[in-house]
């Protein structure tokens, strides 16, 4: 019997940054600790690079960093694999990247899931313990962080066709193979249709579990032909300034026990972090029981495709004005807010929008827009 622990977001930085440095951080996890040494292996999602580079890339949204000596928190966690396709990890370029895996190296725990190209970024990683072996899979959606040829450093991006021929070849050296996927809807609790489809074909391309993450919120989770399917374990430790006290301040551990020719079990640990005070803290009665009553309404939700893709269609509309108004070429807050307002007239005609439409969704225009107009190509 093998038992593996797997978690959400890991950023050190803020007000977990400012405790590691007063040398006053380990309080904050002796509360989840016995988790992690109970494990015979554990892998974290590394949200972010830990680098000291104050060179961040081309991107929207934030850059995130965290010190380099932050590793050690990691070496206290037992912690001897972390998982780096994520849309943050290239956040500081390639000389955050590098100064990352020196950190990591210093304190002996490996990596998957990035590196100097994509061969690097794809590779499997194999780990054995009493004549068992798990292969491991980390793939993100495509963002800023990801590589697509073999002179670029970055994350590995999911493509369907190389991650099914990834499990397959997996599945011949392995007892077991997990897929680690970092991708979903921002503060969205449920998967989308698409996520539930892709995430199924994992399965029935041979793996026996996968595990996902990015939302920073607890969804819900299915068993599809014996295989754990975790659609999103939250945010573990991620201190964010105005988001405490939020479901951002919730996350899953999740224990994965593996056992020859029997299907995976499992165990849930739910836990707040970084609230009004630093730290974490396991949910306990009735916190703990409230979580997992709403874990199985969404399991519910996520079992019935008609009610899933309803519920994506409602999420969906309260993005309608705010996805208008970003591609109308409006600059500014004051211009943009006076067209979301209607006191400017669109720019874009309903049939610009049908041309954008078929630009988007058809794979082979996409091919050649994304080529287009990515400035950094």
């Amino acid at each position: 019997m093998i038992k593996i622990g797997f978690t959400g977001d890991f950023c050190p930085w803020l007000r977990v940054e400012s405790e590691f440095k007063s040398d006053n951080w380990k309080p904050l996890f002796e509360e989840v600790k016995p988790f992690f040494d109970a494990n015979d292996l554990n892998v974290l999602d590394l949200e972010c690079p830990l680098t000291t580079s104050g060179s961040g890339i081309s991107k929207t949204g934030p850059h995130i960093k965290a010190h380099p000596e932050t590793a050690a928190i990691l070496n206290h966690l037992n912690c001897e694999l972390v998982a780096t396709a994520n849309n943050h990890f290239k956040d500081y370029g390639w000389k955050g990247m590098l100064e990352t895996y020196e950190a990591l190296n210093k304190h002996k725990i490996s990596w998957f899931g990035s590196g100097a190209n994509l061969e690097e970024a794809s590779k499997t990683f194999y780990w054995e313990k009493d004549g068992n072996t798990v292969a491991f899979i980390n793939i993100t959606e495509n963002e800023w962080t990801t590589t697509h040829d073999n002179a670029t450093p970055g994350c590995h991006p999911i493509d369907l066709a190389t991650v099914f021929n990834q499990i397959r070849e997996a599945k011949k050296q392995a007892d077991f193979v997990v897929v680690i996927a970092h991708g979903g809807h921002e503060h969205y609790e449920l998967p989308s249709p698409r996520m539930k489809k892709w995430y199924r074909f994992f399965v029935d391309a041979g793996a026996a579990a996968v595990v996902a993450h990015h939302t920073h919120i607890i969804s819900g989770y299915e068993v599809y032909n014996e295989a754990p399917i975790f659609y999103s374990l939250g945010n573990f430790c991620f201190d964010w300034d105005g988001l405490r006290n939020k479901p951002w301040n919730e996350g899953m551990m999740v224990r994965l026990v593996f056992e020859k020719n029997k299907p995976i079990t499992f165990e849930m640990y739910f836990v707040a972090q970084n609230n009004d005070n630093v730290g974490l803290s396991l949910l306990k009665g009735e916190a703990k029981n409230e979580m997992l009553e709403h874990l199985y309404h969404l399991n519910a939700i996520i079992e019935d495709d008609r009610k899933l893709e309803a519920e994506f269609k409602k999420y969906a509309e309260t993005w309608k004005a705010v996805m208008n108004t970003w591609i109308q070429p409006y600059k500014g807050k004051i211009m943009s807010s006076l067209y979301k307002r209607g006191l400017l007239p669109p720019i874009i005609t309903k049939r610009k929008k049908l041309l954008y439409t078929n630009l988007i969704q058809c794979e082979a225009h996409r091919d050649i827009l994304l080529h287009s107009i990515n400035p950094n190509r």
